[in-house]
């Protein structure tokens, strides 16, 4: 009796649990909408990749930055000679026999003497050393993992010393291990660092100290603790993590079709989910390098670790409208490739499929199951260009690959591009639109930069027909400064959009991340160096409708007394969490009286989580000073009550729904 006694409580107490876990029923006046609205975009630009996210320290690590990258660059970039004790010796580039033919560029170091000084008794050895970008920012007692592809060149073994040094104590390594090559094979070579001490501007020195010669190439430096332990920067996507997003678009963006550099720029994605020393990097048309150290694998990765849909773009055949010169040349710039070389961007398209979902055995589905991932991503959503004008030449190569993918895979949603303008009354717009309808696309990518008025002012998506089969994806739109009036002005938008919900599915903010000193656009969600994250105002706002998303809007709830266009509102239930999310943006110079009616909603808890963005409207968050971010405090709630929301201030309540 007593086991049976404690089996039906077992019993009970998981009925409880299932029934705290199910999905509550919404209340009437509520109109279905996406739970999926707030992701994030990322583009590598402003050195978001390499010198970001990518934990990579080192600098050109494989030598293959080019002089058609930036003026002045080349193989050594970035590298130096290191030669303590005086030691003799050569740098010298090489091609012969490389590591892989995608990364066909190695350095051979040539030590002809190691003592100069014949009563020299400090440290010895000839090398190369790197300083990372802008110096390698590490931190005492924690493990930084080194290796190299090295193969030596002669039959004598070679001794290689590896260190840390803080350029300001030469002669006092903060970290040093030791390596030795015999190997006339190209061999990858692996120690771990643990500095004595932290320092902001480290450096990598390679030595040998052998006399003699040795090739060395994918230089690798990376500190132990990453993200998941997945090589990405932790406190960079702990802030993507923060924004809770439900989706990342990869890899852009012009990096998509190349921007002006056209089809010799445009991402392959092939060539970013092998072994990394296989990867083939190609000049970012924002002007640097991409190593590919951080490709498909990786971000298909961080959506699973985040919890996002993966939606990868992919060029559909065109490079961009630019190609060939600067941005913003006329049509006749876009380059087209013969449909009868359509064939392979399919394939392509294809082959990503499979990669992504297919089994562990099929040709592609064992290549991601050889970067031991053998589970299938789950690829829901693909994205099929960007921004290309919608000519003729595009509409016959979209079409092809549309028809065919859609064919081989009913179950993948495709988007689509509403073209570089997004707005009624452009020609590429209204093609877009037109040619959308006609093929029944599900989803079309349309993109916003402008003025902060156009984002407190327009409300077109009040007027956008419910009867279209396809759904508004807003892939990129931002207002064009970062202070706190721009974030507003993106809330009352941000705002309207979620009213609209039902029609416009999807929408993430651009650019996402910049490094200091390297703007190719402004503004950017994310700012960083070395050492910082920080956050744009912008970015709070994210943060903010991003941890309030659910599945029904609910449009009545509040009054706001002599609202403008400068106020907004929304109520959203999310129906699996249970929770309630009240958001006021009032981006007025003037406070505003609110009348918040909750009757309709059963259960509600007596207190919630108030979250207050404000401040003054011209204030930004820079590397100097950040004085503007969202407070916390408790809120007092009744089932009709009356709030009166300050001055440019966005606020949002979460209240538990029992």
């Amino acid at each position: 009796m007593k086991i049976r006694m404690i089996t039906v409580s077992a019993l009970l107490l998981t009925a409880i649990l299932a029934d705290a876990q199910r999905p509550m029923k919404a209340p009437a006046g509520g109109k279905r909408i996406s739970n999926e609205l707030i992701g994030i975009f990322f583009e590598d630009i402003s050195y978001a990749a390499d010198g970001g996210l990518n934990a990579q320290l080192v600098q050109n690590a494989s030598f293959e930055y080019d002089l058609s990258e930036q003026d002045g660059w080349g193989p050594g970039t970035m590298w130096s000679v290191a030669h303590p004790g005086h030691a003799i010796g050569q740098l010298e580039i090489r091609k012969q026999n490389p590591l892989h033919p995608d990364n066909p560029t190695y350095m051979h170091i040539q030590v002809e003497r190691l003592r100069h000084y014949s009563d020299y008794d400090g440290r010895l050895g000839y090398g190369l050393q790197n300083a990372g970008w802008e110096g390698m920012n590490v931190k005492e007692g924690e493990e930084y993992d080194f290796s190299a592809f090295l193969r030596n060149s002669d039959a004598s073994p070679k001794s290689i010393e590896v260190v840390l040094l803080d350029p300001s104590k030469p002669t006092q390594p903060l970290a040093l291990s030791k390596l030795e090559c015999r190997s006339s094979s190209w061999e990858r070579l692996e120690c771990s660092l643990v500095p004595e001490s932290s320092c902001s501007n480290a450096l990598l020195q390679v030595l040998v100290q052998s006399e003699g010669g040795i090739d060395i190439d994918n230089v690798s430096l990376i500190p132990r603790d990453t993200y998941h332990g997945h090589g990405l920067r932790r406190d960079l996507a702990e802030a993507l993590e923060a924004l809770n997003p439900k989706f990342m678009r990869f890899p852009g963006g012009c990096v998509v079709h190349g921007g002006p550099d056209g089809f010799a720029a445009t991402y392959r994605w092939k060539s970013t989910v092998g072994p990394k020393e296989q990867r083939k990097g190609i000049k970012n048309p924002w002007g640097y390098h991409q190593s590919m150290e951080l490709g498909y694998f990786e971000y298909f990765q961080l959506c699973e670790d985040m919890g996002m849909e993966p939606v990868p773009i992919l060029p559909c055949g065109l490079s961009c409208q630019g190609a060939g010169g600067a941005w913003g040349l006329p049509e006749q710039a876009q380059e087209a490739v013969p449909m009868s070389e359509m064939e392979e961007w399919v394939e392509d398209a294809l082959d990503l499929i499979e990669w992504a979902n297919g089994a562990a055995d099929s040709e592609w589905g064992s290549v991601r199951a050889a970067a031991g991932h053998p589970e299938p991503f789950n690829l829901k959503y693909l994205g099929i260009g960007n921004e290309e004008k919608i000519t003729p030449e595009f509409e016959e190569r979209f079409r092809y690959m549309y028809e065919r993918i859609s064919a081989a895979h009913p179950e993948i949603v495709i988007i689509g591009t509403a073209g570089p303008g997004s707005h009624q009354g452009n020609p590429d717009y209204d093609n877009a639109w037109s040619f959308a309808n006609e093929l029944g696309l599900p989803v079309i990518d349309e993109h916003y930069y402008e003025p902060h008025e156009y984002f407190q002012n327009s409300r077109q998506y009040d007027s956008y027909p419910r009867n279209r089969k396809t759904k508004v994806y807003l892939g990129e739109y931002a207002s064009k400064d970062k202070k706190l009036v721009d974030a507003l002005s993106e809330a009352l938008y941000l705002l309207h959009v979620e009213r609209n919900a039902d029609i416009v599915i999807m929408t993430s903010y651009a650019p996402l991340f910049c490094r200091k000193g390297t703007h190719n656009w402004d503004p950017n969600l994310i700012y960083f160096d070395n050492e910082r994250v920080i956050p744009s105002c912008s970015y709070y706002v994210q943060q903010l409708f991003g941890n309030s998303s659910g599945d029904y809007y609910y449009g009545d709830c509040v009054e706001i007394k002599d609202k403008t266009r400068l106020q907004e509102q929304s109520v959203v239930l999310n129906t699996s969490t249970r929770e309630l999310f009240v958001k006021i943006c009032n981006a007025s110079s003037e406070a505003k009286e609110c009348t918040v009616d909750l009757r309709r909603f059963k259960g509600l808890a007596s207190t919630a989580e108030l979250t207050v963005l404000s401040g003054d409207p011209m204030a930004e968050n820079n590397f100097e000073q950040q004085p503007i971010a969202p407070r916390k405090e408790e809120l007092s709630i009744q089932k009709k009550m009356s709030l009166t929301v300050g001055a440019n201030s966005l606020i949002m309540f979460r209240v538990a729904l029992k």
